[in-house]
């Protein structure tokens, strides 16, 4: 299959990145990020998740983010709703795309969100309804897709069980999550030829964790499978809490000047992703987890 001529990345890490940090980052630099990486022309910067503070405290100025964020026309600012309760909360702010999030892995679902994979479809069931009726889009993501911290390597069938049913309630998109970044090439093929055979390819996405380094190699796997959608956190933010000290989501930057090397599109300002990964990196006290930022800063510096 030829690789596309140009690739849509989903920016995650205000949101999937961020709420991994202990210490709770200052509403003003979350949405200074946010309006950065859309500045970038990034199509979809995720800005933050509508869930109890009490679980993710990092979040607990859902609200407020989404207040302050002055939006850039062309760019959606899609928010995690787990439950009806955060979805009423995303609307009240003006949340047009929202996003639930599954897993392939009973093990995996009973440990984190406390019920089977089965009954947490069940409950996202009303959430896309309302979210719907209220014109919002709605993105699903499945975690675990090419292994679990629980249960080691998942079946693509319950994989395509799991999109299946959550392309059919209604989401427009499905992202397939390689969680613990355990994946490899041959894997993401054939977990694409899987569940392609259930949602049709131009609605899949792919976000794969860079824990084992093989986040990019899977990556081209998928552009290869026919996916045109890709997830990344700028600056590699995000660690992975099974593997200690482990990088966690692929960098916005690594995936860009990979694909700027190919002659994919994308409509991203590069420089800009570049200098919004040092601007967020500095407020966090460290460099960037991403291959890419690290060597130009470094470049940058000698000069």
């Amino acid at each position: 299959m030829a690789l596309p001529s140009e690739v849509r990345i989903v920016e995650v890490g205000a949101r999937d990145g961020l709420q991994n940090e202990k210490e709770v980052v200052p509403t003003a630099v979350k949405i200074e990020l946010i309006e950065r990486l859309a500045a970038a022309g990034l199509p979809a910067v995720e800005a933050t998740a509508f869930v109890s503070p009490k679980w993710v405290p990092q979040m607990a100025d859902h609200a407020e983010v989404m207040r302050g964020l002055t939006r850039r026309p062309g760019t959606r600012y899609p928010v995690l709703t787990p439950n009806l309760k955060g979805l009423e909360s995303a609307l009240e702010v003006g949340a047009d795309e929202v996003a639930v999030f599954g897993a392939a892995s009973e093990a995996f679902s009973k440990r984190n969100i406390n019920c089977t994979i089965a009954e947490s479809l069940e409950r996202f069931r009303p959430v896309v309804e309302r979210a719907r009726e209220a014109g919002a889009q709605v993105r699903g993501y499945v975690s675990c897709v090419l292994g679990c911290p629980y249960e080691g390597e998942i079946d693509p069938a319950k994989v395509a069980e799991v999109s299946k049913a959550l392309y059919e309630m209604g989401c427009y998109e499905v992202s397939l999550g390689d969680t613990i970044g355990t994946g490899t090439a041959g894997k993401v093929k054939t977990l694409i030829d899987t569940v392609s055979a259930v949602v049709p390819r131009d609605r899949l996405a792919v976000h794969f964790h860079d824990t084992y380094g093989q986040a990019l190699a899977n990556i081209l796997a998928a552009l290869e499978e026919g996916i045109a959608v890709v997830d990344a956190s700028v600056a590699g933010l995000g660690g992975c809490p099974y593997a200690k000290g482990a990088t966690g989501n692929v960098a916005t930057e690594d995936v860009l000047y990979m694909l700027n090397g190919m002659g994919i599109r994308t409509g991203i300002d590069f420089d800009a992703v570049l200098q919004a990964g040092w601007f967020i990196s500095d407020q966090l006290g460290r460099p960037p987890a991403g291959r890419v930022s690290r060597a130009l800063r470094a470049k940058c510096e000698a000069a």
